[in-house]
């Protein structure tokens, strides 16, 4: 008789399979499925271990294919910002001035999550409120959506910014009615200004705090992870930290890595194709990690007025927000990119921004066709019926920030789209119909990581002040449930490794207390993940203490 590692039993076994079976037990062995029963009750086999799912739900494994795991980890040592708690300017301001009371003289009080439409005030803090604070330190605060941050005069000061300084391309400092700097910052170029110069944390300390972070993955589901930026905000020392958290088993989390383009272009990994530099990922992480693709930003944020939209903003048409790179510029990238070998993931919030993006992989496609190639649109907020058609030809896939449709989706409806453009915001049904390999995110620490509330998202489009926002739009919790499982592992291409409950499959589950396909839609995201197992071995159970188990 075959002895197994470990037997879980006595469950609901959603394998999530081409027929979508139904089993009631599984048995691993060497950190893979080895055999699966449909009968009920305790299999008739040997196992070393055993454990009994007492009437629980086994899942596949979550795979989250966009989120910012290292942005996270850093952001949980920040000063909190975001609104909740603070609701007023003044609030933000008491806790800069709280943080500057025990921080030495001349540190840096970083702070992140604030968010303009949220405040009372319905503005940015300036640059005047945050010298007020804080006088005597340098203080970068950024905004919720990531692509924008305010400072003080302390931070143009320690980072050489000039009255006078020029606009780089793709962003703009913000500026009053007087043209002096506001301390606003828009766009990544500009952030970047400031944080290339803002002291960085070691190593040891990345790697701990990436530590930190992938237990809020774990207690998640979350199996398989995407970081979506490498090389966004520290260039090459982020690949250092994800590679050393995963050797040295911080992060046991398969991971894969989206790496920003100018580590490729003019970085330390010049001169790499796709294969070499996936090569080097897999020795770095010894077997456990893999390259995504190299990443790529078109526009920004529709909430920070950085997205590139057709037709302009609701509250003013005659402004459509810019576009990240020229056309040429662009197209020239992902013809390179694609020729050697690359995926390539551009982010791309607004339409045009869509348009763009779309225009670039199809010039590539067409002077060089390619089956599979699996080049992917993030976010793709505000796409038209005709740019879906045009991933439908081209075959380029998408990953939805459905968690949009809750944080902003009444903002977007009254402010910054209006009430049509925005019902049509992450159109997952219509990804659907036209038979678009997608799949949802969180773009964490954007929202919160977890799949289950994006799955609740995707199935309900409730709105934080309780509308449905474009129900025609909305999808069944099984399809929500597939985009997060073995859509994201076609996504991957690793369909024949991971995403389904199949014998030869990673052993990579969930165990959720409740069934998702036999609760009401709207209670998906009271759902509870119990245990979160990788490669057979249990990395999370609720309530368990971290480090202790």
């Amino acid at each position: 008789m075959v002895k197994y590692d470990h037997i879980l039993y006595n469950g609901t076994v959603l394998t999530l399979d081409e027929g979508d079976h139904v089993a009631s037990a599984v048995g691993i062995s060497g950190g893979s499925i080895a055999k699966i029963w449909t009968e009920e009750g305790r299999p008739d086999a040997d196992a070393d271990r055993w454990l009994d799912l007492s009437g629980r739900t086994l899942i596949p494994g979550f795979i989250d294919t966009h989120n910012h795991l290292l942005m996270y980890a850093r952001q949980k040592q920040q000063l909190n910002c975001a609104s909740p708690p603070n609701e007023s300017i003044s609030d933000l301001l008491a806790a800069v001035k709280q943080e500057a009371d025990y921080v030495p003289s001349g540190e840096w009080i970083v702070g992140s999550g604030y968010d303009d439409t949220m405040l009372k005030e319905k503005r940015h803090i300036l640059r005047q409120e945050l010298d007020d604070a804080a006088p005597h330190h340098p203080v970068f605060i950024r905004h919720i959506s990531g692509h924008l941050a305010v400072v003080n005069s302390q931070a143009f000061s320690y980072c050489e910014v000039p009255a006078d300084i020029s606009d780089p391309s793709g962003g703009h400092f913000g500026r009053d009615k007087e043209g002096h700097l506001d301390g606003v910052l828009y766009e990544l170029p500009v952030l970047e200004r400031i944080m290339q110069r803002m002291p960085a944390p070691s190593l040891d300390e990345l790697v701990e705090q990436i530590e930190i972070a992938t237990y809020d993955y774990l207690k998640e589901g979350i199996t398989t992870s995407t970081d979506a930026a490498v090389g966004l905000d520290l260039g090459f020392e982020e690949y250092r930290a994800h590679m050393e958290a995963v050797k040295r088993g911080k992060n046991p989390i398969h991971m894969r890595y989206m790496v920003m383009y100018h580590l490729i272009e003019n970085g330390e990994l010049t001169d790499l194709d796709a294969e070499e530099l996936n090569g080097r990922i897999h020795e770095d992480t010894a077997g456990r990690g893999a390259l995504d693709s190299v990443k790529l930003f078109q526009d920004g944020s529709i909430q920070g007025y950085t997205a590139a939209l057709r037709g302009g903003y609701h509250e003013d048409e005659t402004f459509n927000g810019d576009l990240v790179l020229p056309q040429h510029v662009l197209n020239n990238y992902v013809q390179k990119f694609h020729d050697q070998g690359y995926r390539v993931a551009i982010h791309g919030n607004g339409d045009l921004a869509i348009a763009s993006i779309i225009e670039a992989y199809t010039k590539a496609l067409d002077a060089k066709p390619k089956k599979h190639h699996r080049h992917r649109i993030e976010h793709l907020q505000t796409a038209r019926e005709e740019d879906v058609e045009k991933l439908r030809t081209y075959d380029i896939a998408t990953s939805l920030f459905i968690n949009h449709v809750y944080y902003w989706g009444d903002r977007h409806r009254d402010i910054f789209l209006g009430p049509e453009r925005a019902a049509r915001i992450n159109p997952t049904a219509s990804v659907v119909e036209n038979g678009i390999l997608y799949t949802l995110h969180s773009d964490c620490p954007i929202t919160p990581i977890s799949p289950l509330f994006s799955i609740w998202a995707a199935a309900n489009r409730i709105t934080r002040d309780g509308h449905v926002l474009g129900e025609g739009e909305r999808v069944s919790v099984l399809e929500a449930l597939k985009s997060m499982t073995i859509y994201g592992a076609r996504l991957n291409g690793t369909e024949h490794d991971n995403g389904t409950i199949e014998q030869g499959k990673r052993a990579d589950f969930a165990v959720l207390d409740q069934n998702p396909l036999k609760v009401d839609p709207r209670s998906v995201n009271d759902i509870n993940v119990d245990l979160t197992i990788i490669d057979g071995e249990i990395t999370y159970e609720r309530g368990s203490v971290p480090g202790t188990k």
